[in-house]
């Protein structure tokens, strides 16, 4: 008769009939797992650290320095300024002062720019994105020139624009003026209300290439078969965009709108090297009006202030629209 071996498990069972333990010699929980177990915690630490120092640090000091009263008398040493309580904020809402007033006129145009300059960027992107979408010769160089506004610099691109707007050699004068005679003299673009056209037309033109590719990056995830089906069924183009293309990136035009949007109404690069230090009042944004209120009037506890006001609003409007957008979406799921 052969007899088989006891299977050792590595576990003794006690005599009391209580559970097993572990055998002083049995496997044990290895330290080269917990290492593994630790390492992604260990290679984002450094991110987190640079995270911590280049974004939260400052803004906690600009909340702390919104509570003081500090001009360029306090520059030397910030933290030596008289606190104000909440002083700043008062001044910087009261809209009947004239700094109250000013800053409500700039939130007004900055909310009209960010509007029209997200919805066009965003229809001009999407268009686009969907005209990419068929096969043709040449339909690669067109994607690579579509992205050229994105890839380029911004100040190499908005100084490009600022010698396009000059008024007496400036392209744009020379093709509407001069050329097509759509206008019956020369246009000061850079100054008066035409700034707002000139300002509006530079952040289309560098903004709708990321949308073109954030749609066209969302058309790759729907089916071909759909739009065979609906074909066969009769449907036109259009009737296809609504009812397939359109609901099938409404997450991804979720995301894009809200990074557009906050994109847009933080822009400062496109109107400070568009105007510099002093923007015309039609294109006075509120990220260059409070530029203005700190380092040209020296009062940088009220533009903390103004900069603290704007981060909540923009908090408050992103989670007003995220809430609004995953509801929607969960409607039409159900």
């Amino acid at each position: 008769m052969t007899t088989t071996a006891p299977v050792t498990t590595g576990r003794r069972a006690p005599r009391d009939g209580s559970p097993a333990g572990p055998v002083p010699g049995g496997p044990r929980r290895r330290p080269g797992r917990l290492r593994r177990t630790a390492l992604p915690y260990l290679l984002l630490l450094p991110a987190l650290l640079f995270e911590l120092l280049v974004h939260l640090a400052p803004m906690v000091i600009g909340v702390v320095m919104s509570f003081k009263e500090l001009t360029q008398y306090f520059i030397r040493d910030w933290g030596a300024a008289p606190w104000s309580g909440l002083g700043n904020y008062r001044v910087s809402v009261d809209f009947d002062g004239p700094v109250g007033e000013e800053l409500l006129r700039s939130f007004f145009v900055t909310v009209g720019f960010t509007v029209l300059s997200v919805a066009l960027c965003w229809l001009i992107g999407t268009a686009a994105a969907v005209c990419m979408q068929d096969t043709f010769r040449g339909r690669g160089l067109l994607r690579a020139l579509f992205l050229v506004p994105y890839a380029l610099p911004v100040y190499a691109a908005v100084i490009t624009w600022v010698f396009m707007f000059q008024h007496d050699n400036g392209l744009v004068n020379h093709v509407l003026h001069d050329q097509l005679g759509l206008t019956d003299k020369p246009s000061f673009w850079l100054l008066g209300d035409n700034a707002f056209v000139a300002l509006l037309t530079v952040s289309v033109w560098k903004g709708w290439p990321f949308a073109f590719l954030i749609v066209m990056a969302g058309l790759q995830n729907i089916p071909k078969d759909l739009y065979e089906a609906a074909a066969l069924d009769g449907a036109g183009t259009w009737q296809q965009i609504r009812r397939i293309t359109l609901p099938s990136l409404s997450a991804v035009n979720q995301v894009l709108v809200l990074v557009l949007f906050l994109w847009t109404f933080n822009d400062f690069n496109t109107p400070y090297v568009l105007f510099g230090k002093t923007a015309p009042a039609s294109a006075d944004l509120i990220s260059v009006h409070i530029y203005q209120e700190s380092f040209a009037t020296w009062n940088f506890g009220r533009g903390s202030a103004m900069s603290v006001l704007l981060l909540l609003f923009l908090l408050v409007v992103t989670g007003v629209y995220l809430a609004v957008t995953s509801r929607g979406r969960r409607t039409a799921r159900a």
